[in-house]
């Protein structure tokens, strides 16, 4: 999408077109899918000093939104998990018996739904160019149900192929048997679901959900790739149901960066991002020290800290990014109380 920095503001009240429709509903996965990263331009500098109030209230709000977006940058975390997800799934297709997956586990804000979706979104355009005008749908993508029943996890696959509202008389195989012969009729090769870590083997409600899981596996041709926090802590790996879990799922971890030459290039991607009119080059890959201090190396809190940053820098008129400003926000707590208080004096 590219935005027109000249354009009107017309009757927009702020919200984007999706915010009703997430990427956990069909309508708003081929949204996800089909809306090509944020542009923007920035005006030529003596053309943007020469806008009027009115005018420049509607393009610093487009600048807001651009940056408003996540970025979504090519890791080593994020080219690992796509390379596995894509020999899984070519593996999978013509397998009969039990198929393999993948576990993508981590800490927070270290990129794996980022990393998960980014790998459905590859996998699902790989299938449109390959049958253009088709209706598949390639991709399935849902949330684990947190603490709940079988049938909530049926109703979760039901709710993102818009299936009816099923009549409350349907037991939990009548729902998942529908959802099963829909997603075997739209030839669904790629099963998501994030916030695994939710599902514990070690409660009764966690192995009915875990056997629920199961079933889906055995009557669906898809290859399945969970995401989740800390799995290996989680209790998913518990029992004999999660021996065969972990028998039949690669395990890819995600975690923090190190200060390394990776480190100091997705700063410079993240900076290569910025629309600001006053913001000096390099800036912040010369704060690199103090950027893994601040987020302790974790892209989430990384692209939180800067996107807010640029944000304030419209907001405030000062049109650029300094230590001194990215002081002055706040991310995650984790982060927060693992950064010591000198760290701006070891910065330096």
């Amino acid at each position: 999408m590219v935005v027109n920095p000249a354009g009107p503001a017309g009757e927009s009240d702020g919200l984007p077109d999706d915010w009703t429709d997430p990427s956990t509903r069909l309508e708003g996965w081929r949204r996800f899918v089909e809306t090509d990263p944020a542009a923007f331009e920035l005006l030529p500098d003596q053309q943007w000093q020469a806008l009027s109030p009115a005018s420049r209230a509607p393009y610093d709000e487009a600048r807001i939104a651009y940056h408003s977006e996540l970025q979504v940058v090519r890791t080593s975390t994020v080219k690992e998990i796509a390379h596995q997800g894509r020999l899984l799934t070519l593996l999978n297709q013509r397998e009969h018996g039990a198929r393999r997956g993948m576990i993508v586990s981590g800490q927070w804000t270290t990129g794996k739904t980022t990393a998960l979706k980014q790998l459905g979104r590859t996998h699902e355009l790989c299938v449109q160019q390959r049958y253009p005008g088709s209706d598949r749908i390639p991709v399935a993508y849902i949330t684990a149900p947190p603490k709940d029943s079988p049938r909530k996890l049926a109703l979760e696959f039901a709710r993102f192929l818009g299936l009816p509202v099923i009549n409350p008389r349907h037991n939990t195989i009548d729902v998942t048997s529908a959802v099963c012969q829909v997603m075997i009729e739209a030839r669904t090769e790629l099963v998501l679901v994030d916030e695994i870590h939710l599902l514990n083997h070690a409660t009764t409600v966690g192995e009915d959900l875990s056997d629920h899981l199961k079933y889906f596996t055995e009557h669906l041709p898809a290859t399945f790739v969970y995401a989740g926090i800390n799995i290996e802590k989680s209790g998913l790996f518990t029992g004999s149901r999660g021996k065969q879990l972990g028998g039949r799922c690669i395990l890819v971890r995600t975690g923090a960066f190190p200060r390394n030459t990776e480190w100091q290039a997705l700063i410079a991607s993240l900076e290569s991002t910025l629309r600001l009119h006053r913001h000096t080059p390099d800036t912040l890959a010369g704060l690199s020290k103090y950027l893994h201090q601040r987020t302790g190396g974790m892209i989430g809190s990384l692209s939180h800290l800067i996107r807010a940053a640029a944000i304030s820098a419209i907001l405030d008129g000062s049109e650029r990014i300094t230590k001194a400003s990215l002081r002055n926000i706040r991310i995650d707590h984790n982060s927060e109380s693992a950064s010591p208080p000198d760290a701006d004096r070891e910065a330096g």
